[in-house]
């Protein structure tokens, strides 16, 4: 009796924890169907008197939402192909190799992970400029083709691999390279999907660096566009949930078909194998 008393208030606790997490994007989502005079109502109504449609409408006029698509996943698809091809060598070489100054460089390299990241704004757009790259799709992502959190994550993966295993593949003839590439990366699939969506999600909700390099509408992000939404004096709402809805949809798309890999791989990240 005092069991199943105990596990009805936990279970009311996690849905009223479940509730307070999911209830700011309902509002958002019902806000998206309600007039200018309705979202600013006091007090404020939760449930729209009319679903309009019209706000959806003047957003996909107002902005090209094709091209914000295009820019946001051709900047998603390179940095996850970059740093999933260089965090995983430098990885692979911090783990597995031996060289002068090894223990220097990766600490000096975490040191960054200290550091804010907008200190590096400045000296980035100003090497974007002298390579004539501002205002260009290549600007969004080429400052992000590195990460020392993704080399730190990848390097604990790779340390949990069983050491016989590079010994037996030296034995059959493998280089280093062959055996990052044949034997290493399929043992660390699940780290590696963490990355790429811990990555894109990264990636996906940069509003800073897009909004500094890019100034022509049809080279600007989703988010760095749909800061457009926001007035200096008014603010419509209900046009900057809608714009929020049509924005979010592909990361919660990639979010379900990959979760399984994403789950996987975080809660292994800490165990050694």
């Amino acid at each position: 009796m005092k069991r199943g008393r105990e596990r009805i208030i936990l279970y009311a606790a996690l849905s009223l924890c479940a509730f307070l997490t999911v209830f700011p994007f309902l509002w958002a989502v019902l806000t998206a169907f309600k007039s200018y005079e309705e979202s600013i109502r006091i007090p404020p109504t939760f449930i729209p008197e009319n679903f309009r449609l019209e706000n959806f409408r003047i957003v996909l006029k107002k902005f090209p939402f094709s091209a914000f698509y295009a820019n946001t996943f051709l900047m998603i698809l390179f940095v996850i192909i970059f740093q999933l091809c260089l965090c995983s060598m430098a990885a692979y070489a911090f783990a597995r190799l031996h060289f002068p100054g090894r223990e220097l460089i990766f600490w000096s390299l975490l040191a960054l992970l200290m550091a804010p990241g907008q200190i590096f704004l400045i000296p980035n757009y100003e090497t974007m400029v002298k390579l004539h790259l501002a205002d260009t799709v290549t600007a969004l992502w080429l400052p992000k083709v590195f990460s020392a959190f993704g080399t730190y994550l990848l390097r604990e993966f790779f340390r949990g691999i069983p050491r016989s295993l590079d010994e037996a593949a030296i034995l059959d003839g493998c280089n280093y390279f062959q055996i990052y590439l044949w034997i290493h990366l399929p043992l660390i699939r699940p780290a590696l999907s963490s990355l790429a969506i811990l990555t894109a999600i990264s990636a996906f909700k940069d509003l800073m660096w897009p909004l500094i390099v890019n100034n022509s509408m049809d080279k600007m992000t989703l988010s760095s566009g749909l800061s457009m939404l926001i007035g200096e004096h008014t603010t419509i709402y209900p046009q900057v949930m809608a714009g929020g809805l049509i924005a979010v949809l592909p990361m919660l798309l990639l979010f379900f078909i990959f979760q399984r890999q994403f789950i996987e791989g975080i809660a292994t990240a800490g165990i050694k194998q």
